[in-house]
């Protein structure tokens, strides 16, 4: 049998017995290995998702929620490769994406008649176009329905990418999408832009962004007192909020955001820690919480 959601067309074949509550992908390295792996795990008969299905729904089995899960990681991982090309990376777009495979299984309904896959899709594409928005530029880039409509669909629908859009393209665009005139103009201006600190020099001649003619050299005592406050909580204030933290939250907060690019992943952590990934973020928002509530009573 063979079932198809658009682009993506998977194949259920015959496969030998495969323990579900067994499988685990902790121990798997790289990403790629994970992939792999996936790839590699049976896809169940949608008899047997639709038993899951319920079991989850009136008993709150984890068990069936497991199967289900791992049945369709292969999913997320088809869906995620399609976002590679706003060079973010693959491992995070996977993960986002698990969200979103375990949100459709949590308001998944079996009565409905649907397949899970064509259900979870939506939900899947969902979280992964939220973390792409947050995550693509420094500047968010998309904030309204109608302008992410937009950041997903305009490089797709204009044939030349570097050359700007006359009047009927952008015309065609706002009637295919929905859209207004001028939310299209301003997205493609905005796709064309690039990020700018607005402090510093520019690479050729050591010339000075115009932002630096407005500095004022000579600083008066209340600035030096904030910019000293401010020293001392990024220094000071930051070693006493890590140090309330227990081994492994001190460990995870370090490597996510005290490590440069080279420095572990989620899935590195997970392994380290023998837990998922997922649960390696939970671990990371309660210490960033507790962090910040520990440097707000010291204002």
């Amino acid at each position: 049998m063979t079932i198809t959601n658009k682009s993506l067309v998977f194949t259920e074949k015959k496969l030998p017995s495969f323990n579900f509550d067994t499988f685990n992908l902790g121990n798997l390295g790289t990403i790629e290995a994970y992939i792999s792996a996936v790839n590699k795990l049976p896809i169940i008969s949608a008899e047997e998702e639709i038993e899951l299905a319920r079991n989850l729904r009136d008993s709150g089995d984890l068990f069936s929620a497991r199967k289900l899960v791992l049945s369709h990681l292969r999913l997320v991982v088809s869906i995620a490769r399609q976002y590679l090309g706003y060079g973010l990376p693959h491992a995070d777009l996977i993960q986002e994406g698990n969200i979103g495979l375990m949100k459709a299984i949590r308001r998944f309904d079996p009565e409905r008649g649907v397949r899970l896959m064509s259900f979870a899709v939506h939900w899947i594409k969902a979280e992964i176009h939220e973390f792409v928005i947050k995550n693509w530029r420094l500047v968010k880039i998309a904030t309204t329905k109608a302008q992410r409509k937009i950041f997903f669909n305009l490089r797709s629908m204009t044939s030349n990418n570097n050359a700007s859009l006359n009047s009927d393209q952008v015309g065609n665009i706002a009637k295919n999408l929905n859209v207004r005139l001028e939310d299209v103009r301003e997205m493609e201006t905005r796709l064309s832009g690039y990020d700018m600190s607005l402090d510093g020099y520019q690479d050729d001649d050591d010339k000075p962004y115009p932002i630096s003619y407005l500095s004022d050299d000579k600083h008066g005592p209340e600035t030096l007192l904030e910019q000293n406050a401010d020293d001392l909580m990024k220094t000071k204030g930051l070693q006493d909020a890590l140090n309330i933290l227990d081994s492994r939250s001190r460990r995870i907060v370090e490597s996510r955001w005290l490590k440069d690019d080279s420095g572990p992943t989620l899935h590195d952590l997970a392994k380290e820690f023998n837990v998922s990934a997922e649960r390696i973020r939970q671990i990371e928002s309660a210490a960033m919480k507790k962090m910040r509530s520990f440097l707000l009573n010291r204002v």
